[in-house]
Parts: C-alpha cells; sequence; structure tokens
C-alpha cells in the first residue's frame, strides 16, 4: 500500500473522499512537489481515484464505506443543490432511473466526467441559490444539499427555455416528465414565495405562479 493510501485510510474519510487540503496536512513536512509525487504514485498504484484536480477518491479495496454520489456532487462543484431530474427522482417523483447526478449552481456551468459516474451542474441564477432546498443527512459525517420538489421543478422548467405555461401547462410535468397528477396536488407549495422571489426569470416564476392555482394552491 502507498504511503499516501495508507494515512488517508488511517483517516477513513467518509465515503473514502479527501482533497488536497487532507493530503497537505498529513505531510506537512513535505514539499508541494513531494505531496504531487505521493498521489501520483498512489494514483497511479490504482489505490487512489483522481475526480478532478485536488479532489480524490479511495478505490474500493481501499475504503471503508462507498461515497454517496450526492455527496461526491457538492465536493465538486460548491456551492451547488441536488436538483432537476436527479432530486424528482429522489423524491419519487419521476419514475424513470437517473445515471446521471444533476445539480444547480450558481457559478458557470459544468460537466465532470468521473471514473464513477457523470456529473453535471447547469446554472440557474438566484438572489437565494438556497431557496426552496433542503439540507439532507447522508451519514453521521456527510451532508448534502438537495433541492425540494417544489424548487427541482421550477429548476427544470428554468433549464427548458421553450417550457412556459401558456403553451405546455402543467402537461409538461405530467406528459414530459411522467409526473402523476396525484403527486402534483400532494406536492407541499409552502416555498413558492421563497422560491419566486428568489428567482430571477420570470417565466420560470410564472410557470410555477399557475401550477400553484392549477392544483388549487
Amino acid at each position: 500500500m502507498q504511503t499516501l493510501t495508507e494515512r488517508v485510510f488511517r483517516l477513513s474519510p467518509p465515503g473514502g473522499l479527501f482533497d488536497e487540503t487532507v493530503v497537505r496536512d498529513l505531510f506537512e513536512d513535505r514539499t508541494e512537489a513531494a505531496r504531487k509525487v505521493l498521489v501520483h504514485r498512489a494514483v497511479a498504484a490504482g489505490e487512489v481515484i483522481r475526480l478532478k484536480r485536488g479532489l480524490f477518491l479511495l478505490a474500493s479495496g481501499y475504503r471503508r464505506t462507498d461515497p454517496h454520489p450526492f455527496v461526491i456532487a457538492a465536493m465538486l462543484h460548491s456551492p451547488s443543490h441536488v436538483s432537476l431530474e436527479t432530486a424528482l427522482a429522489h423524491h419519487g417523483l419521476i419514475p424513470e432511473a437517473v445515471y446521471q447526478v444533476g445539480s444547480v449552481t450558481s457559478r458557470r456551468s459544468r460537466v465532470f466526467e468521473t471514473p464513477v459516474g457523470i456529473f453535471s451542474f447547469v446554472r440557474v441564477p438566484a438572489k437565494d441559490p438556497r431557496a426552496g432546498v433542503q439540507a439532507l443527512k447522508i451519514d453521521e459525517r456527510s451532508w448534502a444539499f438537495v433541492a425540494g420538489p417544489l424548487r427541482a421543478v421550477a429548476d427544470t422548467v428554468y433549464t427548458r427555455k421553450r417550457v412556459t405555461w401558456e403553451r405546455d401547462g402543467a402537461s409538461f410535468l405530467t406528459e414530459s416528465l411522467r409526473i402523476e397528477r396525484e403527486d402534483l396536488e400532494g406536492m407541499s407549495f409552502d416555498s413558492l414565495d421563497e422560491i419566486c422571489g428568489s428567482l430571477r426569470d420570470r417565466r420560470t416564476v410564472d410557470y410555477l405562479r399557475n401550477l400553484a392555482r392549477e392544483v388549487g394552491r
């Protein structure tokens, strides 16, 4: 086992995820160049997976627990929250399995193709990026931000530039996304004003307000 792998394994980071700050703290007595050599050797040996520059994951045989994809997403691009079809599937609103973790960010859009999956980040401008977003406890040491059902709908509508209430109505949700009508009617709209006050896109706000009236909220 490589020196880096051994020390990180003893540290036991949640899901085996760690960044260059951890490497620096574990090897304070080494130069930056020496630390890079340690990382390179561990990656070359197949003991550590490089997810992006500065973010790493212990390989499956060297970690005690597997990383949750939502936690990986949070570490790949921050600030962000899991949303879109990924969040809708998490809340049980759409039947399809989602094979790509979709998130929303206030920064620029990015896509990361990693050995453990594809993670996409779409920019959605908002005055309060956390409006309608929930903090999800993954385990004793890990949390992730996930859009609530209404915020996930809002983010999805925003990213589908051609969708409008006037043209598509609720059929965009019930037919295109295959959300059941009763699930829409059972959705909480408590965060409606918060989300609408945060989003800057009139088309999306109009869609949410009309959706609320459509289901009698």
